[in-house]
């Protein structure tokens, strides 16, 4: 099967950057005071089930043989308090790191999501959704579990580590240097598995990230793929995908569960070793009750090593999420306020480009090459011009969406990069061709881009767009509910209400890029003159396929190859015969030659 574009891994640098570690204490800091409480509940409970071996060794070697009952007695009143206290101590403990990683959860996804929010269009334009999706939900949550309930272990593990071979110190100097020959053998295996162990998991990730993003595309394209019958032929490419997410998945699986069994087996020699040595050493003052005793501190000794261990492996999985987390908040927004920015003040909507030289990429063709014009309060600028040629480019840099190479584009006079970006497009009504539909009522659609509009604010805007009509058919009207991207309802539907959410938030700037490419002729002729009403006192800009619509235009801009070849009016373009009267005319005949063509099949 052919390659497709999500089954292509990305890549990391090779070598982990100690950075992230140092990075994500800032989600750990807020919650100190519950991690200490946490961490004394950890401190009790381990204290208390370290209690237990001990008292095993004074019942075998003192209170039995001595025959003290009531001693004996007084040890198992003990021994019960300690399962009491290690019990309570587990359930806050429990309830605690619950919290503490859920409220890392939460910080991390909203830094991860509101950066997300500040990056380009060309940021989403070049990596399937799905893919990013995936870091925000799944790789955020492993996160946020290793900075909780991770770190609260290994500390405890380590505390218990040192409690124990203080204990075992204290016991038999002799018997705990046996224990303690297995430490190297164990260092060893963690350096060669290591480096294996986050390679596997980082394609893990990769194979994770490819299945999301196919899923996600797929979900969204449904229509599309029954439309031309291609369930099967997606299902193959899915279960290829899903075949190498299986694979790299054992892989790392197989790397992980190496230091288990290697932890096991040097427990177990070093547990014979001390039995031998315990025997040989019956003279020597090591009685039954502390071999037993030591015994049983030799396998807790290995408990929190084993511990440690899994949290390696935890650790080196998460590391592999934390680079693609990291990845994506290191990216940079290549449009961002300027040190110095302020807000934006009132405008009337007077708009300039001085000598504006524009390219998407640093070594790229050039799309606008040294385009000076200027539109006045309230004037309607149409653009057009061939695909490519820099139509929606000019608007996409009133809005900031880019910044300009050369030259300026001023609003009143004022530098568009000297203000917020906020402030900036709130002065803006933006409609883009691509229009979209969030779920919800309708009403809250509309009131997107001014939520503390009234209901009698949105139907008046509706009216306006001609939308109010087929909205007041609907059985909940205003309050009825679409699904995702608007999928109820017809594409002309979808422009209506979008061209009424950006009426309603009253610009000073109005921006159409295609806004009604998708509206019948008739609803679209019924709109020009709501259109007419709303445009008036400010300035706007229209990007129209169909150039009936912008015959009312104040001026009229024919952009190609980066530069404006012509402007004036409507009717003095056609006079000029130049590119616009060229366009013009064949749009018109091939109008024409479309309804002598539907005439014809009428009065067949």
């Amino acid at each position: 099967m052919g390659r497709n574009k999500f089954d292509v891994d990305e890549t990391l640098e090779s070598k982990f950057n100690m950075g992230h570690l140092k990075r994500i204490i800032h989600y750990v800091k807020p919650y100190r005071l519950k991690m200490a409480i946490t961490l004394l509940l950890m401190i009790i409970a381990t204290s208390a089930s370290l209690l237990g071996p001990y008292l095993i060794k004074d019942a075998i070697d003192i209170r039995i043989p001595g025959k003290d009952v009531l001693g004996l007695i007084l040890l198992s009143c003990i021994f019960a308090l300690t399962l009491l206290v290690i019990a309570i101590c587990s359930k806050f403990r429990i309830q605690l790191v619950n919290d503490i990683g859920q409220s890392i959860i939460r910080d991390m996804r909203l830094d991860l999501f509101s950066h997300l929010q500040e990056l380009p269009f060309s940021y989403y334009d070049s990596r399937p959704h799905g893919k990013i999706y995936v870091r925000v939900v799944n790789y955020v949550n492993t996160i946020g579990n290793l900075l909780s309930n991770g770190i609260m272990q290994v500390i405890i593990d380590i505390l218990s580590l040192i409690f124990i071979i203080a204990i075992m110190l204290a016991i038999d100097v002799r018997l705990t240097l046996f224990c303690l020959m297995g430490i190297p053998a164990l260092m060893i295996a963690v350096f060669i598995v290591k480096n294996k162990q986050r390679r596997a998991w980082q394609d893990v990730s990769d194979k994770s990230s490819n299945l999301n993003a196919y899923i996600h595309e797929s979900i969204s394209g449904i229509k599309i793929t029954q439309s031309f019958v291609r369930e099967d032929k997606n299902l193959d490419i899915l279960n290829h995908l899903g075949q190498k997410y299986r694979n790299s998945w054992m892989v790392a699986v197989s790397s992980s569960f190496i230091l288990g069994p290697v932890v096991d087996n040097i427990s177990v020699l070093v547990t014979c070793l001390i039995y031998i040595a315990g025997v040989y050493w019956f003279a020597g003052g090591v009685t039954l009750g502390v071999l037993i005793a030591f015994i049983n501190y030799t396998g807790r000794f290995w408990g929190p090593i084993n511990n440690l261990s899994n949290f390696y492996n935890q650790i080196i999985t998460s590391m592999a999420y934390l680079e693609r987390i990291f990845e994506t908040m290191d990216e940079k927004p290549i449009v961002d306020d300027l040190p110095g920015a302020y807000e934006m003040p009132s405008i009337k909507g007077k708009v300039e480009f001085k000598n504006v030289i524009f390219s998407y990429e640093k070594d790229g063709g050039i799309i606008l090459n040294n385009v000076s014009f200027t539109a006045s309060e309230g004037e309607c600028i149409a653009l057009v011009g061939p695909t490519g040629a820099g139509k929606t480019t000019i608007v996409n840099l009133i809005s900031r969406f880019y910044d300009v190479g050369s030259g300026q584009v001023l609003i009143d006079g004022i530098d568009v990069r000297d203000v917020t970006l906020g402030s900036l497009r709130k002065r803006m009504g933006i409609m883009m061709q691509d229009t979209f539909i969030f779920s919800g009522t309708i009403l809250d659609n509309i009131k997107y881009g001014k939520l503390n509009a009234a209901e009698q604010e949105v139907i008046e805007a509706s009216k306006a767009v001609m939308a109010h009509g087929f909205i007041s058919e609907m059985k909940d009207k205003y309050h009825t509910e679409v699904s995702e991207r608007g999928s109820t309802l017809s594409t002309g539907q979808r422009q209506l209400i979008s061209f009424a959410r950006v009426l309603l938030a009253d610009p000073n700037i109005l921006i159409l890029d295609e806004a009604t490419s998708s509206v019948d002729t008739k609803t679209e002729m019924a709109i020009q003159e709501g259109m007419e009403r709303l445009m008036k006192g400010r300035t706007t800009f229209v990007i129209a396929h169909r150039l009936s619509t912008i015959k009312n235009a104040t001026r009229i801009m024919y952009i190609d190859n980066g530069n404006i070849v012509e402007q004036g009016t409507h009717d003095e373009l056609l006079q000029r015969k130049g590119a616009y009267w060229r366009l013009y005319t064949e749009q018109y005949e091939s109008f024409k030659l479309d309804f002598a063509a539907k005439d014809h099949a009428g009065n067949l």
